[in-house]
């Protein structure tokens, strides 16, 4: 099913001339409402009648996570806090959060969104859906929530924590469809297997995203539970879930283009890559108000594809990610850096600057273990010590990632040292 067949299915020359008209009014919008943006073009000498078309978009500067940063809470905001309705957060490289505020236009924009996507999923008015996505500052839970409610379906709001609950109202509602992770929703079908449920479901779709997945996950979560999975994309900066989907065919994320224009940049040089060619990509918000973003870059690695579909829509398509440009990791769908965790033990006296991230996937849920090394003067092999630095060092850590992490504490100069750029990341899911 096509959810807005005017704009899924609209030409290639109608979307770049209304991608156009919008980033003409975008660009004037934000020159004239955030200083910020204001102070970068002045100081390249643009100007907002320099940008007549979409082809303008490379005389604009980028934007980066480090912005939205620096700019912590409300700095680049475009409209007063009177205006703004809703305020979701994600975590970032430092303690700081980056804030991301929605008008009223931009959550119906964000529902319309990941309506068409869940559309692009087979899920309809008649469908009942599970949304095990956390609610909260995330974005995953009342995004998926608004975009099923926007479309007429049976919400049913589980977010996460209790796996037991959710299989026996997946049982008891009749649910056909499920948004969560695809860690999370292989988990969902052991505990139905163990409950001896799996011939009960009514499933007939699960929307996935939040984490990188690979072609072997798809194919296990479709054959576990006799479904099909769809990929879904968003970022909370963009947007959130809804910036792009698969189809049923399965050859690319279908990127809403009226709303969300997508660049892939070389790598190196930054300077847009040929369609076809990984890079990384970048997108500009064309239509939000209370947060809007010029090339903002996503550090995802992927392609572009703007051929046809077999499904009819005319929209580009992403490709599956490759990996990051930089060093985040996805775990249980919270963003990680190695210098959150680095921040925090250096908050914890008893320890040295060397750590070991461990991520692994067991039972298909992310693990991650902290080896810490204790400083010598601390070090001892009386159980109850270590004991208690280790709950301690875990707390410092739960803070600041809001996931917990196994603490293992090693001996003093156990961890291996680097004369070039240290590692302090064995990631062993291989999701790429």
């Amino acid at each position: 099913m096509i959810w807005n067949e005017t704009k899924e299915c609209m030409s290639r020359e109608d979307m770049t001339n209304l991608q156009s008209a919008r980033l003409v009014k975008l660009v004037d919008y934000m020159y004239h409402n955030v200083p910020f943006y204001r102070k970068k073009m002045q100081a390249i000498g643009l100007m907002p009648g320099d940008i007549k078309s979409i082809e303008d978009i490379t005389k604009l500067p980028f934007t980066t996570k480090d912005d939205l940063r620096d700019n912590y809470p409300f700095g680049l905001f475009a409209v007063p806090n009177s205006q703004i309705v809703r305020i979701h957060a994600s975590s970032g490289t430092t303690g700081k959060a980056t804030v991301v505020g929605y008008t009223r236009h931009d959550l119906d924009v964000w529902a319309e969104c990941v309506a068409r996507c869940l559309s692009m999923a087979g899920v309809t008015k008649d469908d009942i859906i599970q949304i095990a996505y956390g609610y909260g500052l995330f974005t995953g839970g009342l995004g998926a929530h608004d975009g099923a409610q926007k479309i007429g379906a049976t919400v049913v709001p589980m977010s996460t924590g209790n796996s037991k609950k959710l299989t026996t109202m997946m049982v008891d509602f009749g649910a056909t469809a499920i948004a969560c992770t695809p860690s999370y929703l292989l988990h969902i079908s052991e505990v139905l297997a163990e409950e001896g449920l799996l011939d009960q479901i009514k499933l007939k779709s699960a929307i996935c995203g939040a984490e990188p997945w690979t072609e072997k996950m798809h194919h296990e979560i479709e054959s576990r539970l006799n479904i099909k999975a769809f990929d879904i994309y968003g970022l909370s900066e963009i947007m959130g879930p809804g910036v792009a989907c698969d189809c049923e065919f399965h050859r690319g994320l279908h990127v809403c283009e009226d709303h969300f224009y997508p660049e892939i940049l070389n790598p190196d040089t930054l300077a847009p890559a040929p369609d076809g060619e990984l890079g990384e990509l970048a997108f500009t918000t064309l239509t939000k108000e209370g947060i809007p973003l010029i090339r903002y870059r996503t550090k995802d690695l992927t392609s572009i594809d703007r051929t046809p579909c077999e499904c009819g829509r005319t929209s580009a398509r992403i490709s599956r990610f490759k990996g990051r440009v930089d060093d985040m990791l996805i775990i249980r769908g919270v963003n990680v850096f190695p210098s959150q965790i680095e921040a925090a033990l250096c908050e914890v006296e008893e320890v040295t600057p060397h750590y070991m991230m461990i991520v692994d996937r067991v039972n298909n849920l992310d693990t991650l273990e902290v080896q810490v090394e204790l400083d010598q003067k601390y070090y001892t092999d009386e159980i109850r010590v270590i004991e208690s630095f280790t709950k301690k060092i875990a707390h410092v850590i739960q803070q600041a990632l809001g996931i917990s992490a196994k603490v293992k504490i090693v001996e003093p100069q156990s961890l291996v040292r680097s004369q070039g750029k240290a590692v302090h990341v064995i990631d062993k899911r291989k999701l790429y």
